[in-house]
């Protein structure tokens, strides 16, 4: 992008939206070693090719949801905030620092036409055994507790109790988010 340096005279200068992202930013791991082109073949199925208006690239939408689930964002309408506002996500999504965020409300689209299928979590489920494949996570749990309360443990008695994160836990936190946008705007259920 090219910018004008207010300090010189007629004297512009290049700003590059792939300077401004971190070297180890998690988001440069993740795009440098997992291939997301396989998602257009997984989503094939459920797009038009000769019919209707072109529609927003299907790695870009997806991607978008992963960063809300990478980051705990829980609401489409913050996720398309929090990308207009984070060169990292713009970076990884594809955007330039002019583009335009796809709006939320094609991301709900997106998410509802794929909701009845199981394709969203066999491309969430892919990536973790990529990611896993390439020993950029590993299969330990990790447990944690913050609670503020005087210790009264024993170490002999304890509950171990596993707590799982599912895609479709988060699919249906953005459905939840939706639905109190829509009664908070007074618009139809």
């Amino acid at each position: 992008m090219l910018r004008s340096n207010p300090n010189v005279q007629n004297s512009y200068e290049f700003v590059c939206l792939e300077e401004l992202v971190p070297q180890h930013h998690l988001l440069r791991k993740i795009h440098k070693h997992i291939d997301f082109s396989f998602i257009l073949e997984k989503v094939k199925p459920y797009y038009c090719e000769n019919n209707g208006r072109p529609s927003v690239d299907p790695i870009m939408l997806f991607k978008m949801m992963f960063i809300g689930y990478l980051y705990g964002i829980r609401s489409e309408r913050q996720l398309e905030q929090e990308i207009q506002l984070n060169v990292a996500y713009r970076w990884f999504v594809g955007l330039g620092l002019t583009d335009r965020v796809p709006d939320h409300s094609t991301l709900s689209l997106n998410r509802k036409r794929l909701q009845d299928s199981d394709v969203v979590q066999e491309i969430f489920d892919h990536i973790v055994f990529k990611a896993i494949e390439l020993r950029m996570v590993a299969g330990r749990v990790l447990i944690t507790d913050s609670t503020h309360l005087k210790a009264n443990a024993n170490k002999r008695k304890f509950v171990k109790q596993e707590v799982e994160k599912s895609v479709k836990t988060y699919l249906d936190d953005l459905d939840e988010a939706v639905q109190a946008d829509r009664e908070a705007h007074g618009k139809k259920l």
